[in-house]
């Protein structure tokens, strides 16, 4: 008896740790495709140029890491999805990002956190670059 307790226990802890808070985003399709050389997408004409664009649930933040790849995260920001104010911004130094609501900050080459209340790296959409 105590041993499908004690397993009890610890499956309801691990299924309780291993809560994911990126669950909370909602998935929404993304497919489309940008002509770099459009008057819309200037910033992208150079490494480090980085665009917001609509898409995802709230937003994309487009950026530029060399001549060829480009990186696409979701502007939602992980602590806290839902709540109006969380969404992902790009640091004025052009090399993080982060959200003014919960303070929470994130590395550009991968999303992952730097510091605030948010566990979770940002949601990382796939690119390909045609060249051109």
């Amino acid at each position: 008896m105590k041993r499908v307790a004690i397993m009890f226990i610890l499956i309801f802890v691990f299924s309780y740790s291993c809560k994911d808070d990126d669950d909370l985003i909602p998935y929404v399709a993304v497919d489309f495709t940008i002509d770099i050389h459009s008057t819309f997408y200037n910033e992208l004409a150079v490494v480090g140029g980085w665009v917001y664009v609509t898409g995802g649930y709230k937003g994309i933040l487009i950026y530029r890491l060399s001549n060829d790849e480009f990186l696409a995260y979701e502007r939602s920001c992980t602590y806290n999805p839902t709540e109006p104010c969380e969404r992902i911004v790009m640091e004025e130094s052009g090399l993080g990002m982060y959200d003014p609501c919960c303070g929470s900050r994130f590395i550009i080459l991968d999303g992952s956190v730097v510091e605030g209340p948010a566990k979770r790296m940002l949601r990382q959409y796939y690119t390909d670059f045609d060249g051109k």
